[in-house]
């Protein structure tokens, strides 16, 4: 069994912080000419293409016990759901308002992690994480009036990106992160090809062939989700959920970052104020978990 590094899980879980707003971006540049069915078909699609090869090259095998099937199904229905919900909210909303609106999600996997997984949760990642959702709570712009129910999306996957966090961190201690990926990818084409041809009608539902530059970008699409759940999944491998809650707060100022480069989103005073406070608060958990790493072990009484 893999031994908890603290430091390294933080470490990989800020690569699934850059990579993951990347690929929302590109989500919502496809999203108004690209049907929703076809962005996740694409997004598993590529993950199936380039990682079952993979096992196979490395030896690896893609069988599963009945226990680990099961756990991966509902992980890959929980993706696709989460994925589904951000992908269309991010046709309403601005890329940094729709992750951060989503970032009860921490708040959620700490209570998971300490009351389903008896983690130990303790004073100091409690403060990072209250501070951390302060921060966000000041980047949330008051524009629920403006854009109506789609708002609420971001909170729908909070919640299904929780659980997925929960079953993730159940499987990624007993299975390759590679295999577990190629397995996911493999199962949601299973779902959704069936699905889309028996909904083709459904205009989300729909299918049409790419033109011009959507080939290039839906497969970089699959292949920058693909990377972003490989690290999220090692990181999980070696830090517990609860520690690795505060962090995902840095992935806000990272989505504020590529949302201005791309789509000139800024956000203003109080936003920006908001995002100093999330980067202090996961700069304190890291420097806490470096010093913690370096301690000795308490003794074991007998």
């Amino acid at each position: 069994m893999t031994t908890d590094r603290p430091f390294l899980g933080i470490l990989l879980m800020l690569g699934f912080c850059v990579l993951a707003p990347l690929g929302d971006s590109l989500a919502k540049v496809l999203g108004d000419t690209v049907a929703l069915g076809q962005l996740i078909l694409a997004r598993f699609g590529v993950q199936a293409v380039i990682l079952v090869p993979l096992v196979v090259v490395m030896g690896g095998t893609l069988r599963m016990t009945r226990r680990i099937a099961a756990l991966t199904a509902l992980r890959t229905v929980l993706h696709m759901v989460g994925i589904g919900a951000m992908f269309t909210s991010l046709r309403f909303l601005p890329l940094a308002d729709a992750i951060a609106i989503a970032f009860v999600m921490p708040f959620i996997m700490l209570l998971l992690g300490k009351y389903v997984l008896g983690e130990d949760v303790g004073p100091h990642r409690l403060i990072a994480c209250v501070i951390g959702f302060a921060g966000t709570l000041l980047v949330v712009q008051p524009n629920f009036a403006q854009v109506g129910a789609p708002a609420l999306l971001p909170l729908l996957v909070a919640v299904v990106f929780a659980l997925f966090m929960l079953v993730t961190r159940q499987i990624a201690r007993e299975v390759d992160p590679i295999t577990l990926q190629a397995n996911s990818g493999l199962l949601a084409l299973v779902i959704l090809l069936p699905l889309l041809a028996v909904f083709a009608q459904v205009p989300a539902l729909s299918l049409a062939l790419p033109v011009g530059n959507e080939w290039s970008l839906l497969a970089l699409l699959g292949i920058l989700g693909t990377l972003a759940h490989l690290v999220m999944t090692w990181s999980l491998r070696f830090a517990p959920s609860a520690t690795l809650a505060p962090m995902q707060y840095l992935e806000i100022p990272i989505a504020t970052v590529i949302g201005w480069l791309i789509f000139r989103d800024l956000p203003n005073g109080l936003a920006a104020l908001g995002i100093a406070v999330t980067i202090a608060a996961g700069l304190y958990v890291i420097l806490r978990e470096q010093r913690l790493s370096r301690l000795p072990a308490p003794p074991v009484a007998e």
